[in-house]
């Protein structure tokens, strides 16, 4: 990478970190709210499989960007490479919700309902999946991607219905931890096998 594209990749950010103190300025007068450090936990069991469920959703779309890339330098012309980077953009905005709680937000900011956002990405991962299933999906080991959802989707029905005991009951969170682990280990298998057999 040339210098130059650092400085511009340094003033961009630089940009985006001014742009984001200044509308924090405007709508909390504490602007430093923007780097306050995480939640303390009170023991080191508190929200720990939590924690290791949005670092298992960070694995998808680190590794299938990771692998976008490579393959645009040595396989341009792999017919997986649009599949792998929709798949990156999509595995993102999921842990951008998971991770910020955009779903949270949208009901507690604008009263739009939490459902009503679970619904909208329900049809943006159905619309990926249609998408990508007869000619990419159907190759690969799928049936570990549809556990993960099947999972997810309980985990979403045991909190929308209330089902458990708590906002941290077991019962959401241990679905969502091995819909985690399933989804992750997905794209990390066909990300794999993409990259090493562009080197065939």
């Amino acid at each position: 990478m040339k210098y130059r594209s650092i400085l511009w990749l340094n003033g961009l950010c630089l940009l985006i970190v001014i742009t984001l103190l200044a509308y924090t300025k405007y709508i909390n007068p504490l602007a430093g709210a923007l780097f306050m450090p995480p939640h303390f936990p009170n023991s080191l069991t508190e929200g720990l499989l939590t924690n290791i469920f949005q670092l298992l959703c960070a694995v998808p779309p680190l590794i299938c960007a990771f692998s976008f890339i490579v393959l645009k330098k040595i396989a341009p012309q792999n017919k997986n490479n649009r599949f792998i980077f929709y798949s990156a953009l999509v595995t993102l905005g999921f842990l951008m919700n998971e991770k910020y709680r955009i779903h949270i937000i949208f009901l507690a900011d604008f009263g739009i309902p939490k459902f009503l956002t679970i619904v909208v990405y329900a049809l943006i991962g159905l619309y990926y999946g249609i998408t990508f299933r007869r000619e990419i999906i159907k190759s690969t080991p799928y049936v570990l991607l549809l556990i993960g959802l099947g999972l997810l989707i309980s985990g979403i029905f045991v909190d929308l219905l209330h089902l458990g005991s708590s906002s941290s009951s077991p019962l959401e969170g241990i679905p969502k931890l091995f819909s985690g682990i399933n989804v992750a280990l997905y794209y990390w298998l066909i990300c794999y096998k993409e990259v090493v057999n562009s080197f065939k």
